[in-house]
């Protein structure tokens, strides 16, 4: 501590002596705790001022490598990682001369924040982060440039996905299936050399492995955040079961046992998308002879006109309806909004902060289509959540945990109801479907929302095990599968090669993105949509609630959102829920008129796997 900082702390703790008449002796852990406190809010405020710069430089590395991926700009971004993870790394070590049990609760909230908010540590040793970022860039660099050959020619992975949600014939999917696999087996071994080096950082910062360091971000041990994943997918479980099952059996009928059998789990390739994550691709398949949706959003998109820039447009008067303040001009020259041509980039929609404050952009090859007409409003929904919490310190400028920055934008998207798209001139008064068409409304709905909910499970308890070392590289497939099956369903389209990294071909692992984060998100955006509905007054099923102009209801989200990462989620859920339990009875109230549906097609089915 600085003689100034003492002679600070020695006049505070004199003037307390004197208030009690001097009849009380201030303890000497007192005076220690004081004395720590001090200094532990000056290293605070160096930490925030440094990682604060440390972040923009980084951030503009990171973006220029995403939006145009070469060997100059993979470099860059692997000398900015590297730096940017040994200041971490070195100001979390740092910190441990602090006992964040004895500091006050914001001062030992900052340190906490800090010491597991790196997602891939290096430890300190010489040459660790500079190869921790060599391998980190360059498997995103693998992913995002990856191709492989169909019919003649290099295709990617938007016309392969493409062609897995248009196609019926199940030799062509399982064809385009297994090619976008083959960009991944050559991940693995520096995949499993990362995992070693991370987990070596883990250590250094005081975790038994990374996974731990991963589920220390909730305001609670790891192990009671693994018995709430667990807790929370019990109560959805049941309706994914009904799903799989009707799935299953509209699958049979199309195909025919020798393609997918009337029991046991369902091949991959046959779910309209390249990961079987969401379902909406087969619509046409599974959709219920109830009385149908008579749009396609797609189309009237197309036929309106509708532009990328549109559909962002589009996105925001959404959030502006709300209340909140426009883009700055700058998202508008900044953002990555359509796909360059002539150079190579990470197609992958994400939305990024620059500076902290107003540089805010997407990053997006984005398509006239429904599927991403959905997409921008969660994209943005990142980006009003950043603008939010923009004037909190640095340490707190987050989501309340991961979850929630995932669930803001999905949550607005809720709100794109038949109402909502009549309102906005994408469809007619005449053509708004009535009571009759809730089945098709919710089918449609499910196929994303509820198919999604055991993939999310699966993709972090597949790491949670390599990250712990349970699972082993030479396993990496198999438990992947073992997975898969167990909490899914479905099994590949055919053997799987010895060399396979089937993992690696999705987004999230090579760019290692905690995945956990989209599980909360899907059951906190409906425990949203609902407080939300309740708070506009919406009497009505509420599959049917927009909450589209309510400035009420804005005010109130917005406060949320300003929060940021302040204070414990559970205070922040509360602040807009009014509960501290994340719940997702929700989803079952949502989807209630579907699960009576899909119960009865069910009836005599053996359904499971």
């Amino acid at each position: 501590m600085s003689s100034l900082l003492k002679s600070v702390s020695a006049a505070a703790l004199g003037l307390v002596l004197v208030a009690c008449g001097g009849q009380d002796r201030v303890s000497a852990d007192a005076i220690a705790a004081e004395e720590a406190a001090i200094e532990a809010r000056a290293f605070l405020t160096r930490v925030e001022t440094e990682l604060a710069a440390m972040n923009r430089e980084a951030a503009q590395a990171y973006w220029n490598q995403a939006t145009n991926i070469t060997p100059e700009t993979n470099a860059a971004a692997a000398e900015a990682g590297a730096k940017a993870t040994k200041l971490v790394v070195a100001l979390a070590n740092e910190s441990k001369q602090f006992d964040v049990n004895t500091l006050p609760p914001d001062l030992g909230r900052k340190i906490r924040i800090l010491r597991s908010g790196i997602t891939i540590p290096a430890p300190s040793r010489e040459g660790a982060a500079e190869e921790l970022a060599e391998i980190t860039t360059g498997l995103d660099a693998t992913y995002g440039t990856g191709k492989f050959e169909y019919k003649g020619r290099m295709i990617t992975l938007t016309e392969a996905s493409n062609i897995m949600s248009a196609s019926r014939n199940p030799a062509e999917l399982k064809t385009v299936w297994e090619g976008w696999h083959t960009i991944s087996p050559p991940m693995k071994d520096n995949y499993a050399r990362m995992v070693n080096i991370a987990n070596e950082g883990a250590r250094e910062l005081g975790y038994p492995s990374l996974d731990q360091m991963w589920l220390s971000n909730y305001d609670m041990p790891p192990a009671e955040m693994e018995a709430e994943v667990q807790r929370l997918w019990g109560q959805v479980e049941p309706l994914y079961k009904e799903l799989h099952c009707y799935t299953r059996t509209k699958l049979n009928q199309r195909y025919g046992d020798a393609v997918q059998p009337a029991t046991g789990p369902i091949r991959a390739d046959l779910l309209g998308n390249m990961w079987a994550q969401q379902w909406s691709g087969i619509y046409d398949i599974v959709q219920p002879p109830t009385a149908p949706v008579q749009y396609d959003v797609t189309q009237r998109l197309v036929a309106q006109g509708y532009t990328p820039v549109k559909m962002v447009e589009t996105a925001e008067a959404f959030f502006v309806s709300l209340g909140l303040d426009p883009l700055p001009q700058t998202f508008w020259e900044r953002s990555m909004i359509v796909q360059p041509e002539g150079r190579e980039v990470q197609c992958h929609a994400s939305a990024w902060d620059l500076d902290d404050e107003e540089d805010v952009r997407i990053k997006m090859c984005t398509q006239v289509n429904s599927e991403d007409f959905y997409t921008v409003h969660h994209e943005l929904g990142h980006n009003y959540y950043q603008r939010a919490y923009k004037d909190q310190d640095f340490l707190y400028k987050n989501g309340a945990h991961d979850g929630f920055h995932e669930a803001i934008g999905d949550f607005v998207a809720l709100s794109i109801t038949p109402e909502y798209l009549r309102q906005i001139g994408l469809i007619t008064a005449e053509e708004m479907p009535g009571p009759d068409a809730d089945t098709a409304l919710l089918m449609q709905a499910a196929l994303d929302k509820i198919a999604f909910l055991p993939f999310a499970i699966t993709v972090d308890g597949w790491r949670w095990g390599v990250l712990s070392g349970a699972t082993k590289p030479e396993d990496y497939n198999k438990a992947w599968w073992d997975l898969r099956t167990k909490n899914q369903g479905i099994v590949p389209p055919g053997e799987r090669p010895a060399d396979a990294f089937d993992p690696g071909a999705k987004y999230h692992i090579p760019g290692n993105t905690p995945y956990l984060r989209y599980f909360l998100s899907f059951i906190m955006q409906f425990q949203f949509h609902k407080a939300a509905c309740e708070q506009a007054g919406w009497e009505g099923p509420l599959h049917r609630c927009s909450i589209y102009g309510n400035k009420e209801v804005g005010k109130r989200f917005n406060d949320m959102l300003e929060a940021g990462m302040s204070q414990p989620w559970p205070d922040t859920l509360e602040k807009f829920t009014g509960t501290r339990t994340m719940d997702g009875s929700a989803i079952i109230e949502y989807f209630d008129p579907l699960i009576v549906y899909l119960k009865e097609q069910n009836e005599g089915q053996e359904c499971g796997w």
